[in-house]
Formats: structure tokens, sequence, C-alpha cells
């Protein structure tokens, strides 16, 4: 088994702009190293592909050694589903947290604005998920199966519920998943398009805050519902 470096391995005492002792555990400094090489992954595998990317060409990015990145991931296969999971959980952390009590306009406007700003921030992470599907899903195509099928079966329970409460209009609440995540990602996974017709050289966050309320407002209408205050 590849050891861990002493950084990681060992509580640090360090003192604070106070001049007060305090302690770092490794914990953070595992949670820290595990987001560098996992951002540094999605880089890697936009540039070259599964295939033309090595573990040695991560390590390098994220600045490194290679025994350290083994040591969270132990191989490259390992490393793109995690990428993979860190880039799902991202994206669907907001409407993983709705209920049926919550009002289904401002999660819903939340959902997609959230989605939008992801698209802002993670363009990369958007294209390889969109590369890996579109190629068949042969590293995703289990996780597909189960975890996706079963997240999008529960969101769209809540969605009916709200429904049947008449408190919105009576749409599929799957294809409305499946709207909200095309429609979102569509920014980032189309984005030389988007600069061509529209004559710019690159986006601005006001681009993307007015796709925000665009698509906020369009959806919502199309479900019944007010944009949120």
């Amino acid at each position: 088994m590849t050891n861990i470096s002493v950084a990681e391995s060992s509580v640090a005492v360090k003192k604070d702009s106070k001049g007060k002792n305090r302690t770092y555990r490794p914990g953070r400094i595992r949670e820290r190293n595990r987001e560098r090489i996992l951002i540094a992954a999605e880089e890697e595998f936009a540039l070259n592909g599964y295939k033309g990317t090595t573990i040695q060409n991560i390590a390098e990015r994220a600045g490194l050694p290679k025994s350290n990145v083994l040591y969270y991931f132990s191989n490259k296969k390992r490393m793109y589903g995690a990428m993979f999971d860190d880039i799902l959980a991202r994206w669907n952390k907001v409407f993983t947290e709705i209920s049926p009590q919550d009002d289904p306009s401002e999660a819903l406007a939340t959902f997609i604005r959230n989605k939008v700003e992801m698209s802002r921030k993670y363009p990369l992470a958007s294209r390889l998920f969109a590369m890996e599907i579109i190629q068949g899903a042969p590293f995703l195509l289990e996780h597909l199966r189960t975890n996706m099928r079963e997240w999008v079966r529960g969101r769209a329970e809540v969605i009916q519920s709200w429904i049947d409460d008449g408190r919105m209009a009576p749409v599929d609440p799957v294809q409305l998943i499946f709207l909200i995540w095309s429609s979102t990602q569509h920014y980032a996974d189309f984005q030389v398009q988007i600069l061509m017709v529209e004559n710019k050289a690159e986006y601005e966050k006001r681009d993307f805050d007015h796709a925000a309320d665009f698509l906020t407002g369009v959806i919502l209408r199309g479900c019944g519902l007010e944009s949120p205050r």
C-alpha cells in the first residue's frame, strides 16, 4: 500500500494570525487534496480523453506526487468514476434535498439557477458527462441504471405530490427533470455555437444570469407557476 505523506499522517499545529496555536487535522488535508485531484482529472480527461490521460499527468496538474494520487484513487478507472460521482452530486445537490412540503416554485427555480451556475463554473464537467453519454456511457452505465434511476424516481415522486395537491400543473415529472438538465447544460456543452450565433468572444456572468432568468420563467410558466420574488 502506498504510504501517506507526513503532512497527511499527523496532526499539524500552526499559529494563526493572532499567534495562537491551531490544530489542522489530516481529514481536512485529505479533503483538499482529493478536491485538487478531481479538478485536475476533469481538466486532463477533457483535454486528452480517457485513453490519453495518465495518472502522472493528473498528479502534475494537481501539484501532488503520483504516490499521493494513487493513495486516493488506486487506478485511473476508479478516479474516472469518482470524478463523475462528484460532478453529479454537485449538479443535483439542491434538488436532492427537496420534499413535498417545499414550495414548488422556489424549489424548481433554485434548481434551474443552480444548474445554470454549474454550467458557468464547471463547463468542462458538463462536456465530459456529455461525451461519456454520447459514447454509450461505458463507465457510467451501472450508475445510470442504479443511482441515477433511483434519484430521478425519488425527485419525480416529490413533483407528483405537488401536482396531486394542486400546487402545480399536471406535467410529466421525469420529462421536467430531463428538460431542466438539458436546457441548463446546453450553455456549457454548446458554448462555441452560442458564442458564434450571438457574435461574442466569450461569456460574461450577465449572460448566465439572463439565461437563468429566461429558463426559470419559461419552465415555471409551463408548470403553471410564478417565479418567486
